[in-house]
């Protein structure tokens, strides 16, 4: 098949959803197929591909990291004169939220294909954590994709009117049949998460892209099941969203299996908190934590964004007994060693994660997380320390016992499956099986 990816921002930026999307064009290539990614371009050096298309773009983030590409009659032209160059599309895959997904979906309906539209974000939680005047934010993007998605609406002929909110979900194992066995996470922000939905909010926006797809995939089942919960489904009878987690690197994870576990070296608990450093990641929050805790510990901060400076003020200021580091932004191969070297990676983020690749990426190399998100907690099942709430004392004490017991060399063990489940190369075949199935329904 030849699958042509559409997202938001280049492959070669910072993010997991990015990560995530390399490593599936990776081995779906190795598994015989072809893939082309269009996204907007980056400014700044980026390693190159020919399965790239780099559309015309502004900068949007003070660093250069990210960018905009407009959705219109303009890039309409430019993404067909590029792919038009290339091997006949059997498939659309949409990776993406804002202009990537207008974009690929406005592509699908010109040339009829079938769309199958991965949901990475939570894109109340996102705006609500990054925007001031969220609401208002809601409303202009709802009315922004309704204008752009008007010609594609009318031509796929499936405008129906998407489930309610309350509409009756599938089953967990309807849910869940091309996925990995996670256990089951209540959702514990269901009753929150509905209140108010109306035709503005993220929930709504997410339908109107559901609506005009023939699948729905979503990396966790907690996700999955709160898209459900919303009517976040394809409009095709019976459907639901298939659950295919984001994976690791097969070679990557064979090696570190192959090498065996290394004794762990002398010297204090060691932490790796990995991200985006913006709002909704929590990393002053952690900081805090950190400085509150009174820990002696090593704290190594991989990343890069927006808060860097503000992130290394406070630990100026707050002098913590912990050694804080700032490394940087990582290879995803630098980034695993040092998660397979720690003794705990800790996740902060409340709410906004889909899936929170980290704690897993670590959990499959046989590390342990701290984790703010009780949906990723359950979902890891075990190797965790919870945090109870999202205040600073609470993520302090998780802090303190994690350190404790890893000093007492008795950290919690993680699920010794989930590197097997968690292989990008079976992720890929279950997302083959679900192109498959769209394309066939299209016929």
């Amino acid at each position: 098949m030849h699958v042509v990816m559409f997202a938001d921002q280049h492959l070669e930026s910072l993010g997991g959803a990015q990560v995530s999307m390399r490593l599936q064009k990776r081995f779906l290539e190795r598994a015989g197929h072809v893939v082309t990614v269009v996204a907007p371009r980056m400014h700044r050096p980026a390693p190159d591909d020919a399965a790239y298309i780099d559309l015309p773009s502004i900068p949007i983030t003070p660093d250069r990291e990210y960018a905009l590409t407009w959705p219109g009659a303009r890039t309409d032209r430019f993404v067909d004169a590029e792919l038009g160059a290339r091997l006949p599309v059997d498939v659309v895959h949409v990776q993406a939220d804002f202009w990537g997904a207008l974009i690929g979906h406005r592509y699908a309906a010109r040339h009829g294909l079938p769309v199958v539209h991965t949901m990475h974000n939570r894109v109340d939680v996102g705006i609500e954590a990054t925007a001031p005047f969220p609401a208002l934010v809601l409303r202009v993007l709802n009315a922004w994709a309704r204008r752009a998605l008007r010609g594609a609406a009318a031509t796929r002929g499936n405008a129906a009117t998407p489930p309610s909110p309350g509409a009756n979900p599938r089953d967990a194992a309807r849910s869940a049949r091309v996925a990995p066995a996670a256990p089951a996470a209540p959702d514990v922000r269901a009753g929150h998460a509905t209140q108010g939905a109306g035709p503005a909010d993220g929930w709504a926006y997410l339908r109107r892209f559901a609506r005009l797809s023939r699948g729905i995939t979503a990396p966790s089942g907690h996700f999955a099941r709160r898209l459900e919960e919303h009517g976040v489904v394809p409009a095709e009878a019976g459907a639901g969203v298939d659950v295919i987690w984001n994976g690791i690197d097969d070679d990557i994870l064979d090696a570190a299996l192959a090498s065996g576990a290394e004794a762990r070296r002398p010297g204090p608990p060691r932490f790796v908190w990995l991200g985006r450093m913006s709002p909704e990641k929590r990393l002053l929050p952690f900081l805090e934590a950190v400085a509150a805790s009174g820990i002696e510990a090593e704290v190594e901060i991989i990343g890069g964004g927006a808060q860097l400076r503000a992130a290394q003020k406070l630990v100026a200021e707050r002098r913590p007994v912990a050694s804080v580091v700032f490394s940087g932004r990582l290879s995803y191969a630098e980034t695993l060693a040092r998660l397979a070297a720690a003794d705990a990676v800790v996740q902060t983020s409340i709410g906004f994660e889909t899936q929170g690749m980290t704690v897993f990426e670590a959990a499959s190399l046989g590390t342990p997380a701290v984790v703010s998100d009780p949906d990723i907690a359950s979902e890891l099942g075990a190797g965790v320390w919870t945090v109870p709430d999202a205040t600073i004392p609470a993520l302090a004490e998780s802090l303190r016992r994690a350190a404790d017991d890893i000093a007492a060399g008795t950290p919690v063990a993680v699920d010794p499956t989930i590197a097997e489940r968690f292989r990008q190369s079976s992720r890929t075949a279950a997302m083959a099986a679900v192109y498959g199935r769209a394309v066939s329904a299209g016929r």
